[in-house]
């Protein structure tokens, strides 16, 4: 419980630190988020990804942990995007956005401390950050990146010159500086290289200050902000919410327990990693490729509200 607690804490005073900033500097908070994003994006959360992964014993979570986390996201987001492009008839675009915002879990921050104080192992937490930046966020980029591409395309004046290829899209998705520090860091873990302290300790500062600096502008974005204000949205808002927090547990603890035959301490850490809410980097990601964040900035702030009491559920059953 402690380890539950303590994540979700640190989370809601760096959230608070950006609700208050911009109300103490309301003229400056659109300049500072303007600002922060193409840093996190390009700097600090690469670096975080590096820094994480380079001293993983990749063996360990590759051969179940992953593989669950991969089969309960591709699951997850697979009921969501049924139920709102059928159910709802949501165009494409916004489709793709509540998808991911039902699957991608902020492991990055709460996943550390609930799995180091709570499940006593930093394993589940790893395999969900490698599965999330090696395979599923590239598959969401590419699909952002195409629809970011049409969009453009449809408000661009004819004379603006030929749209990239959809090759090109792809491979500018796929090859996010957040995906290659992933991949560099695997690198670095799975050959035991290792970086002289003179590269490695500025790299591990840089990476440090990407999660606060993420909730920081995350709480900027909420001042004069309601959840659920659009009524157009709170269907989506409702089933996003409902996926993630109560079916994608579910659906981690069946895949875990009955293919995988994980039992334990160990299936308590997969469950609690597939019970943390929705991560800002899907808030990051669709403002990165100019889609439509309302549906995902509410997806984040009710899952986050409603998932301590999830989180403690998991414990409480599994523990």
């Amino acid at each position: 419980m402690e380890g539950v607690l303590l994540g979700f804490g640190v989370v809601l005073v760096l959230v608070g630190v950006g609700v208050l900033a911009s109300i103490l500097l309301p003229t400056r908070t659109g300049a500072m988020q303007e600002g922060l994003t193409p840093v996190i994006y390009y700097i600090t959360n690469p670096a975080l990804m590096f820094i994480l992964l380079a001293e993983t014993e990749l063996a360990e979570v590759l051969g179940v942990y992953t593989p669950i986390a991969l089969v309960a996201a591709a699951a997850t987001s697979a009921v969501y995007a049924l139920l709102s492009r059928f159910a709802l008839r949501r165009p494409g675009a916004q489709t793709a956005v509540g998808a991911m915002a039902s699957c991608y879990v902020n492991a990055g921050n709460i996943g550390i401390p609930i799995a180091l104080y709570a499940v006593g192992s930093s394993a589940p937490v790893v395999s969900v950050l490698l599965a999330q930046l090696l395979v599923i966020a590239p598959v969401f980029l590419t699909i952002f990146a195409w629809y970011g591409r049409k969009a453009t395309t449809t408000a661009a004046a004819p004379s603006a010159g030929a749209p990239p290829t959809l090759a090109r899209t792809v491979l500018r998705s796929v090859a996010n500086p957040v995906t290659t520090g992933t991949a560099a860091g695997a690198l670095f873990a799975a050959t035991s290289l290792t970086l002289p302290a003179i590269l490695w300790t500025p790299l591990e500062m840089l990476g440090q200050a990407s999660i606060p600096l993420l909730l920081v502008m995350f709480g900027m974005s909420l001042r004069g902000q309601k959840p659920l204000a659009q009524r157009s949205l709170r269907a989506d808002v409702v089933l996003g919410s409902v996926v993630k927090l109560a079916l994608m547990p579910v659906i981690a603890w069946a895949v875990a327990y009955y293919l995988f035959r994980v039992e334990g301490t160990a299936l308590l850490g997969v469950v609690a990693m597939a019970a943390l809410p929705t991560a800002q980097n899907v808030f990051l990601f669709s403002a990165q490729f100019g889609l439509r964040v309302t549906l995902v900035r509410d997806i984040i702030l009710v899952s986050s509200l409603l998932a301590l009491p999830a989180s403690l559920l998991v414990a409480l059953l599994l523990g």
